[in-house]
């Protein structure tokens, strides 16, 4: 069971591949800039700035800002020229916009109700390709928001277009279960995780705390409470995961987000779904 993270809740994050320079391997080409025009709001209602849109060759990049929020949504072009899937985007695009727009406006008003000054409410989404296959197009989405706290929020969510069946996935769905992947992983995320942690907290794995801030965290987390990416050496199959734990998944928030990178090996070979199987390679 994939936990996915509420935009605007500020819910602690899902699940990267082959590290943080590999979600990121083929960055969008530059976009050049254009603006559309935005209607004039009614009057006593704050005025927004110009939604300014960035595109190349299917590429998308919207930014938009009034007084109430400040709104950012990009995709990149390989995305962008697939028309189903950029569809899908752009009505994500929308849904997060009309989401942030609603939830700061009624921030504010219930700011000036109370008499304590409004912190503008914010949403930040960055589609970049994990890997592109004959068959794949398998997308991460760093995303931040915040709404007014101490400090905002931050996660990772996974998307995988089938081309040919014109569908998207997450990518664990392209396992039998997350039972099975979890269960085909062995000890190898929850030591490599335990690695990562003793190194960032500068303690030996042995002698970690077992509460930080009053909270435990120091157990391996479940992979429900992960976001799996899948990504590819070799630009013809999938060969590796990144499972990503977000702000307090894995640890505090200060410690931030823990990606773990591992191979495909011949166990999760075998936690592949069979009709997806040949889209998977093992390296041992």
């Amino acid at each position: 069971m994939l936990r996915l993270v509420s935009v605007l809740a500020g819910a602690a994050a899902l699940a990267a591949c082959n590290g943080t320079a590999d979600v990121a391997e083929e960055p969008a080409e530059t976009p050049t800039p254009t603006q559309s025009e935005s209607p004039a709001p009614p009057p006593g209602e704050p005025s927004p700035s110009p939604l300014a849109e960035r595109s190349s060759n299917g590429a998308r990049s919207v930014v938009e800002e009034t007084d109430d929020f400040l709104f950012e949504y990009a995709y990149p072009a390989e995305a962008g020229r697939i028309p189903k899937l950029a569809a899908l985007l752009d009505e994500r695009l929308e849904e997060q916009r009309g989401e942030l727009g609603q939830t700061a406006a009624e921030a504010r008003r219930q700011a000036r109700s109370d008499g304590f000054p409004y912190n503008k409410h914010s949403y930040s989404a960055d589609w970049k390709i994990v890997a592109d296959l004959p068959r794949w197009l398998s997308l991460s989405n760093a995303f931040t928001t915040y709404s007014g706290g101490a400090h905002g929020m931050y996660g990772l969510q996974s998307l995988v277009w089938d081309k040919e069946q014109e569908e998207a996935m997450h990518a664990i769905s392209l396992f039998s279960s997350p039972a099975a992947l979890e269960q085909s992983l062995g000890d190898r995320f929850c030591e490599e995780l335990d690695r990562m942690r003793a190194e960032r907290r500068g303690a030996p794995e042995e002698d970690q705390p077992e509460e930080i801030g009053g909270t435990t965290f120091t157990d391996c987390p479940d992979i429900g409470e992960l976001t799996v990416l899948v990504g590819s050496g070799g630009k013809r199959r999938f060969d590796r995961l990144t499972l990503y734990a977000g702000p307090y998944v894995a640890g505090p928030y200060a410690e931030g987000a823990y990606e773990v990178n591992l191979r495909v090996d011949k166990d999760v070979l075998e936690a592949v779904k069979p009709e997806y199987r040949e889209s998977f390679a093992s390296r041992n």
